[in-house]
């Protein structure tokens, strides 16, 4: 279906959310090796092809004996190291010489440390305690996991500790969800890219790089550069952005005379499902499907791009990719100031967190207008303040999103 939006009235959050993640499934399968698995999502569950430790193993320097020879002496005949066992079997009245992770003795069944022996020569004595128990100090076969174990269900985000974890297991390989492609075109004839020197009625081009840095981290990112204010010309610069899994668009998606996106889109057959959300920063965010690829068209300024593309465009990248949870965790706190009531749209306010006794506290930045990219560098959270909020004054609760980890849910 081609035409008018869906929803032409302004949406709530949660309503655009929930519609923008509605028609979003996980991109088709692949098999990555190890390195370029990291950050991505298993599409399968992973199963151990391996036991570990595959053999009972020290885990301390010492010397392995018998429990029943635990008051000693011993003879020492003998030494396991990483790597290389001890081939024999340990006698009566003997110890074998072992280091961590050196597998254990057949006859052996607990390791004295070394800090708790004296030795001359091939004469080894008891100087201290002992070990405490039969099998201290041994790591048993399977501790961490056995052949067959499941390490990682389907849609587990894939880690540096995980990656350590598959490969101990004895995979080369995981299978995943591809990552996203992404197209980021900005728009307007008042951009030119950073390290060009702007003419009179000009500025730097900043969201690009923001935004390409920003969800980088969920989707390759192509630059599809800078679209002027002309319709052709646009057209063509969507055209070219076939191929990606989502069209990202900067600016023109309001209602002035030079807002060309929404027409662009209508005009290729888009489907568009919504263009209108109650948000501040950021009402005029689209929406919609070219064919297969999902487009969001965010706003030209800074804040509002960079705010609507945390609540929209993560959580596509992420449901895309294979995550389940991928919503913004929501903290609780309290204002250091007080607040007027909410209005008609839900505002996301730059402010600064800080832990006082072990309880969040909340200083919304004094002025909040979206053009201020300062203002959103020196934040590290989101004030969230929902339609209709009633007042607040200082000390009470509100809600957060914090901006380093909002975007770390896997």
């Amino acid at each position: 279906m081609t035409g008018a939006p869906k929803h032409d009235a302004v949406l709530s959050v949660d309503e655009a959310q929930a519609r923008l993640l509605a028609g979003a499934t996980p991109l088709p399968e692949a098999l990555a090796d190890l390195p370029n698995a990291l950050g991505r999502h298993l599409s399968q569950p992973l199963h151990a092809l391996r036991t570990q430790p595959p053999f009972a193993a020290s885990a301390m320097d010492g010397y392995a004996i018998r429990w029943t020879d635990r008051a000693g002496p011993w003879q020492v005949t003998g030494e396991s190291a990483a790597g290389h066992r001890y081939d024999g079997t340990l006698a009566p009245g003997c110890a074998i010489r072992i280091l961590t992770g050196a597998p254990l003795p057949e006859g052996a069944d607990t390791v004295i440390v070394q800090e708790d022996v004296t030795r001359d020569g091939a004469d080894l004595r008891l100087s201290r305690d002992g070990p405490p128990r039969q099998g201290a100090h041994i790591r048993l076969a399977g501790l961490d996991f056995a052949e067959g174990d499941v390490l990682a269900p389907a849609g587990t985000l894939v880690t540096p500790a995980r990656l350590g974890l598959f490969a101990a297991a004895g995979h080369a390989k995981l299978p995943v969800y591809r990552r996203p492609r992404l197209a980021l075109l900005a728009t307007g004839d008042e951009l030119v890219p950073p390290g060009v020197l702007p003419g009179p009625d000009q500025i730097i081009s900043s969201n690009g790089v923001m935004l390409a840095a920003l969800l980088g981290r969920f989707a390759d990112v192509i630059d599809a550069g800078i679209a002027p204010d002309n319709a052709s010309q646009l057209d063509a610069a969507i055209a070219a952005c076939a191929d990606a899994d989502v069209l990202v668009t900067i600016g023109g998606a309001s209602v002035g005379d030079h807002d060309l996106v929404r027409p662009a889109l209508l005009a290729r057959g888009g489907d568009i499902d919504f263009w209108k959300v109650a948000i501040r920063p950021g009402k005029p965010i689209l929406y919609g499907r070219l064919g297969v690829q999902h487009v969001v068209g965010l706003p030209g300024n800074p804040v509002s791009a960079f705010v609507c593309a945390l609540l929209f465009v993560v959580p596509l990248l992420k449901r895309l990719g294979g995550s389940g949870e991928v919503l913004p965790v929501l903290h609780h706190g309290r204002s250091t100031i007080a607040l007027p009531a909410g209005s008609n749209r839900r505002d996301y306010q730059r402010a600064f967190a800080f832990q006082l006794d072990g309880e969040w506290q909340l200083r919304p930045a004094v002025t909040q207008d979206s053009s201020m990219l300062r203002t959103l560098a020196e934040a590290n959270a989101l004030l969230v303040r929902d339609v209709d909020a009633p007042a607040v004054a200082v000390g009470d609760p509100v809600s957060f999103h914090l901006l380093d980890t909002i975007a770390n849910v896997a």
